[in-house]
């Protein structure tokens, strides 16, 4: 009876060692099928990515192109500034200052003689300031009226 026991013992045992490595195989299955179908996707991804890298390193290289044009007009406007300055600067200056000196002479010579009636006023930030006040109802240190 004990020998029964024992073979109907393995052969439960054998039966559900059976179910559990049917369904790991089933397990199995779909998992090589998803890795397949993953990788069916995954490597047209991989392609546009490289693509869409290689669009982005050549519009790169285009604004680097730029970039360095810009600085060569940069250095060239730069350069173009400074010879004009040295070469149109000095004469305009000397010809600003005669005309200014010139228009100075001019403008004394034509100008009447101010009228020294009226008193010279001074501007003092912003306000006009009378060049001597006029004493009226001066006091003397008493307070009283002189």
């Amino acid at each position: 009876m004990a020998g029964i026991l024992v073979a109907v013992f393995w052969a439960i045992l054998v039966s559900f060692l059976a179910v559990v490595l049917v369904r790991l195989a089933q397990t199995l299955k779909a998992t090589t099928a998803l890795v397949a179908d993953v990788t069916e996707q995954a490597v047209p991804l991989l392609a546009d990515a490289s693509a869409t890298l290689r669009s982005a390193q050549t519009q790169l290289d285009k604004v680097d192109a730029i970039a360095s044009d810009v600085q060569e007009v940069t250095s060239n406007a730069s350069a173009l500034s400074t010879t004009v300055a040295s070469t149109f600067g000095g004469p305009l200056v000397k010809v600003a200052a005669f005309g200014y000196g010139v228009r100075q002479a001019l403008g004394r010579r034509t100008e009447p003689e101010p009228d020294r009636r009226t008193p010279r006023r001074t501007v003092i930030v912003g306000r006009t300031v009378p060049s001597a006040r006029k004493k009226r109802n001066a006091r003397n240190p008493r307070g009283q009226k002189d």
